[in-house]
């Protein structure tokens, strides 16, 4: 998918939060997701198990209501349909989903129903324990039949029907075959995020979308090489009514087969940092939605779905993607890597909040690097290791002029960032313009301020805000006979002329 493509696609699905269209309908199992998040400083007395001092706790839609919450995030009207018991749990999910404009709330209340939840207790990005809360039996016929009724009000209008099946109830034969008609009837697009040994329950679907685990669960094959996976799809397609079979395979990439089509089809991925696949298979089913409910073809859709992918799983929890960080995905997937890591403000402050999430200590350091060296390298070194992800805010070269005089920078602006970021010390290069960085300090609120050692702290810019809301500020040492002044002198012949009038 070209820049051109996305944005065409991205325009066509946004639309004010008003709207009376409704374009994708989201039914299945709903679930409350809650994440603990704290930090481990010591195995507990009483048994060999870590103690997590708890920090920091975010709630948000899981499942089906993961699903709507991404469509909503491509600024389009969705219906939300599933099951909530009469529970505090349920009062959390409704309230999450009035705070998003672009949802419709249509859940079911079913009395002695516990709402599901997912409970996650996490430190420095890693989950330490899963504790679930629900009922998984059958709806009661009285639900069912609420379901079928907001489904067939909803579809009325709708271009697709995502169907997300966590094998928590709500997905009955009824539910099923009410999506069926409701596509046959207004031509909405039907997509199943299946769950079980077989996908034949699930009738003539336009798509279903199954990870390369649960397509080897259906097929009883092996889903690891290019081979196995159109061996396994082949078969699978054969033993249901889907127009079409989707299997997502994490680094791998996507693999469609469509019935009547001549082989499989092969999407790459594209290389990314995975902090958390929780949501991720959610995120795959509303870019499907959507682009096929604006009329975009399959390989376009798979596409979508692709990318935005790649951009969920590099943050924690269930997390959405919106449009903006599509196209800079896009944009980003076409630079060489070290282009990749240059980045604005608004970007870094993106990628800094998404680290943070990821319970990542990210640093901060500054400065001209008009000519880097050997001193500049071993400065570098010291402040990553400090950190875990370390961002330079780089003077611009007005910026220099300023500080150094109308002779530098020798190298201009682009120069000096790609070599930067070059470095596998250094995570995101960010140019400022000002005669400080103390914006980008601001906005980025890095947890370490780093300087060299030839600075005192009070003398750093920064580290009273720094130290305000309890980051840290350190003293990097200083590789002596290294200098970019120096370098400079050595290289005009201005050091030589020095020591011959000396002599």
């Amino acid at each position: 998918m070209d820049l051109s493509q996305l944005q065409r696609l991205l325009d066509r699905a946004a639309v004010p939060p008003s709207g009376p269209i409704i374009q994708v309908v989201c039914v299945g199992d709903l679930m409350v997701d809650r994440y603990v998040y704290g930090d481990v400083v010591r195995i507990s007395p009483e048994a060999p198990i870590p103690v997590l001092s708890r920090s920091d706790e975010k709630v948000m839609l899981g499942a089906v209501g993961n699903v709507a919450r991404n469509v909503a995030a491509f600024a389009t009207r969705v219906v939300l349909i599933g099951v909530v018991g009469e529970d505090d749990e349920a009062k959390a999910a409704r309230q999450l989903v009035a705070a998003d404009s672009n949802i419709i709330d249509r859940l079911a209340i079913e009395p002695g129903r516990r709402t599901t939840v997912k409970t996650r207790f996490v430190c420095s990005g890693q989950q330490l324990l899963r504790v679930d809360a629900e009922d998984d039996g059958p709806m009661r016929l009285e639900t069912d039949a609420l379901l079928v009724d907001a489904l067939e009000q909803a579809a009325r209008t709708a271009g697709a029907i995502l169907l997300s099946d966590y094998a928590k109830g709500a997905v009955s034969p009824a539910v099923i075959a009410a999506c069926l008609q409701a596509g046959r009837k207004t031509g909405a697009a039907v997509i199943v995020d299946p769950k079980g040994h077989s996908f034949a329950k699930y009738g003539a679907v336009d798509l279903i979308k199954p990870n390369a685990k649960e397509l080897g669960l259906t097929t009883g094959l092996a889903t690891r090489t290019d081979a196995d996976i159109e061996t396994a799809l082949t078969a699978a397609l054969d033993a249901c009514e889907s127009a079409a079979i989707l299997v997502t395979r994490a680094g791998q990439g996507m693999s469609l087969i469509e019935r009547g089509a001549a082989g499989v089809h092969h999407f790459r991925a594209k290389a990314r940092t995975v902090f958390d696949v929780s949501g991720a298979g959610d995120t795959t089913l509303a870019a499907l939605g959507v682009a096929l409910a604006f009329g975009a073809p399959l390989a376009e859709a798979v596409e979508l779905a692709l990318l935005a992918s790649g951009v969920v799983v590099g943050k924690a929890g269930t997390a959405v993607v919106s449009p903006a960080e599509l196209i800079e995905a896009e944009f980003a997937g076409r630079l060489a890597p070290t282009e990749a890591k240059l980045a604005t403000l608004d970007r870094a402050t993106s990628e800094v909040a998404r680290w943070r999430e990821a319970g990542l200590k990210v640093g901060f350091t500054n400065g001209c690097f008009d000519i880097l060296h050997r001193g500049h390298v071993a400065y570098l070194d010291q402040a990553r290791a400090w950190c875990d992800r370390l961002v330079v805010g780089l003077n611009s070269d007005a910026s220099v002029r300023r500080l150094k005089g109308e002779s530098r920078p020798v190298n201009a602006l682009e120069s000096r960032a790609l070599v930067l970021a070059g470095l596998s010390t250094v995570d995101l290069v960010a140019p400022f313009d000002d005669d400080t960085p103390v914006v980008l300090i601001s906005a980025l609120r890095p947890d370490v301020l780093v300087k060299g050692a030839d600075y005192t702290v009070d003398e750093v810019v920064g580290a009273d805000l720094v130290q305000a809301y309890g980051g840290e500020v350190r003293l990097a040492d200083i590789v002596e006979g290294y200098s970019t002044t120096s370098a400079i002198a050595r290289m005009t012949g201005a050091d030589t002329a020095a020591k011959s009038i000396a002599q």
